[in-house]
């Protein structure tokens, strides 16, 4: 289960922003080596407090376990043929992460492994980093003699639009019954620079993809947008941002909203601090009255739906079908990270 990952606690912050940003498929700086250590100390003490005002940490490796761990029982009844199944995760910048689960995966002996991407929709800079590091990592030997598949992208699978439409739901029933049809529906997703969409990175297209499936499956009940948070330096980014959004509803007169994580499976410090502490704090001071619809998290349904992907996944590579995606073979047509082709070919051939 791969996925970015944050500190379990306060004091891991700072290793956590350090690999944060030496991670040049994620971003790309001139004397990485020596500016991602420097940019970590500076943003330390600011990251730190923000996590202690969310209970000490994040809560991302809890819950990417609980669902792990429903998801493998499930499997061991959905499809017994490939039982026991176990999760195992795999965090890019904070524990576990890659190389510690690569030793693990040789210690037990694991002959048969699916990269399973825990960030629904694909982006080169979350996924493609992921599959980048488990790649070289494979390379290199430390995993042992593994046949790899991967789940690259899920954004419309039916189960986790189902989950997502749930709580959304839930988050309408707070609202009178007479004003829900009025609130305005805000899909919030993590931004990108806009030099990274520019290349061609599908990101941005999957997660409308993700919010046309909500909305189709709500029966289109409320008028909604497509925002994005996070932003972070001075060069172009993915707009409008989730704040400036906000304040644009407000200015209009709109003064109802839900804020929906539409690419967090879980929850972690922009759910958790950004969105219900910052953007709800300066929501309330305007007046509005803005709920969250609730992070996957335990949910149920989604759980369900990951073992449900994975199920599919196996079925479709034991009848023969490629280990990759046809999608994921795809390269971006801007691309000048030779590690990505390496990796794409690694996987295609099964590691």
């Amino acid at each position: 289960m791969l996925n970015m990952g944050g500190p379990s606690t306060v004091e891991e912050t700072h290793d956590f922003l350090k690999n944060l940003f030496l991670d040049g498929d994620l971003i790309p700086l001139p004397f990485q080596r020596f500016l991602a250590p420097a940019i970590a100390r500076r943003r330390t003490p600011k990251i730190e407090q923000q996590y202690a005002d969310i209970g000490g940490g994040s809560p991302i490796l809890r819950y990417t376990q609980l669902q792990g761990e429903g998801m493998a029982k499930l499997l061991d009844e959905l499809h017994p043929e490939t039982a026991p199944h176990k999760a195992y995760v795999a965090f890019r910048y904070a524990q576990p992460l890659t190389e510690l689960t690569a030793r693990q995966l040789k210690d037990d002996g694991v002959t048969r492994a699916i990269a399973f991407t825990q960030y629904p929709q694909y982006s080169c800079s979350t996924t493609g980093s992921s599959l980048n590091e488990l790649y070289r990592r494979g390379k290199a030997g430390e995993m042992g003699d593994i046949k790899w598949s991967v789940i690259d992208r899920w954004g419309t699978h039916p189960g986790f639009i189902e989950a997502v439409a749930q709580n959304i739901e839930g988050a309408l029933a707070k609202f009178p019954p007479e004003v829900r049809s009025d609130v305005v529906l805000l899909f919030s997703a993590h931004s990108l620079p806009m030099s990274i969409v520019n290349r061609g990175d599908p990101y941005v297209l999957e997660v409308s993809a993700s919010v046309a499936a909500v909305m189709q499956r709500l029966g289109h009940s409320n008028p909604y947008r497509l925002v994005w948070q996070s932003q972070v330096g001075p060069s172009a980014w993915m707009g409008p941002q989730t704040d400036d959004a906000l304040k644009g509803l407000a200015r209009l007169g709109r003064k109802r909203a839900i804020l929906v994580p539409i690419a967090f499976t879980s929850d972690h410090i922009e759910t958790l601090y950004e969105l219900d502490l910052e953007y709800a704090k300066e929501a309330q001071e305007m007046g509005m009255e803005v709920h969250r619809a609730e992070s996957l998290n335990d949910s149920p349904v989604f759980i369900r739906a990951l073992a449900d992907i994975v199920t599919e996944h196996l079925r479709d590579v034991e009848s023969g079908k490629p280990p990759t995606s046809l999608q994921m073979g795809l390269r971006c047509p801007g691309c000048t990270n030779s590690t990505c082709g390496q990796q794409k070919a690694w996987f295609a051939r099964g590691g």
